[in-house]
């Protein structure tokens, strides 16, 4: 996918700068940090910004080494190979992000270790090739290390691979602003919906796994836009979104009706 519109995205600190030099030095980069907080957006802007191709792909625990590099398919008579994305990103110089990595398993992400190095090599063992991956060829990966249990952190011998990048939640008049920005709503609803997604974030480990995302009080915004009422909205976009259980719920709702 090439991206042709300069996507939004608001820096925080010198994420930016570090991406640049990283894909200048053939460096694979990985992004930490929580759910929604921006991770995806700024792997989109920076491939706006560096004029490359992205290629995007949602781990999960049945993604296979073939998924990846690819396969051989049978087409009418004949069987033909397929490249998979990774394989079609290094052999085209895109950039290919692995989003929630630690997802993938253990022998599928083994795949990229060849091309985090100095050797920047994919092996395809099913056609006996090495494909070297072009100059302009870049790894991103992704994980929100404060959400994986034990057994899916992401390994040291893969860690140390990367040029980490950790992201978290803007400062609350940089969200604000993003929030309008992205959300179409003034200023003063925006300044709420972040003051309603902190109160949502101080409940991490007292009955929430995750407070409300950035993108979560997006999806708000943009549904007041519409000319839903603010509470209505962030009743089913914010307090529906994250929780399950009637304590909880009441909980969120009773944070929205003071908000708002």
């Amino acid at each position: 996918m090439t991206i042709l519109e300069q996507p939004f995205y608001q820096p925080t600190g010198d994420e930016i700068d570090v991406f640049a030099a990283s894909a200048k030095c053939r460096l694979p980069v990985l992004l930490k940090g929580p759910t929604g907080c921006g991770k995806t957006r700024f792997v989109e802007h920076m491939a706006w910004r560096l004029n490359r191709p992205l290629i995007t792909i949602s781990c999960h625990d049945d993604l296979t080494t073939a998924d990846l590099v690819g396969r051989f398919l049978i087409i009418g008579a004949d069987t033909v190979w397929v490249d998979g994305p990774l394989t079609a990103a290094v052999r085209s110089g895109a950039i290919c992000y692995l989003d929630e990595i630690v997802e993938a398993r253990k022998d599928t992400t083994v795949v990229i270790h060849p091309l985090t190095d100095s050797r920047r090599m994919l092996p395809i063992e099913k056609r006996g090739e090495l494909v070297k991956a072009a100059d302009e060829f870049m790894l991103v990966v992704s994980y929100n290390p404060g959400y994986q249990s034990v057994m899916k952190e992401l390994k040291q011998s893969t860690r140390q691979r990367f040029v980490a990048l950790e992201f978290s939640y803007p400062e609350p008049q940089v969200e604000a602003q993003i929030v309008g920005i992205e959300g179409g709503v003034d200023a003063e609803t925006a300044r709420r919906l972040v003051k309603l997604g902190e109160l949502t974030r101080n409940l991490k480990g007292q009955g929430l796994d995750e407070g409300a995302s950035t993108r979560l009080l997006i999806h708000a915004a943009q549904i007041i836009a519409t000319g839903i009422p603010p509470i209505i909205a962030c009743t089913s976009a914010v307090a529906r979104s994250l929780t399950d259980e009637a304590e909880m719920t009441q909980t969120l709702d009773d944070l929205v009706l003071a908000v708002f």
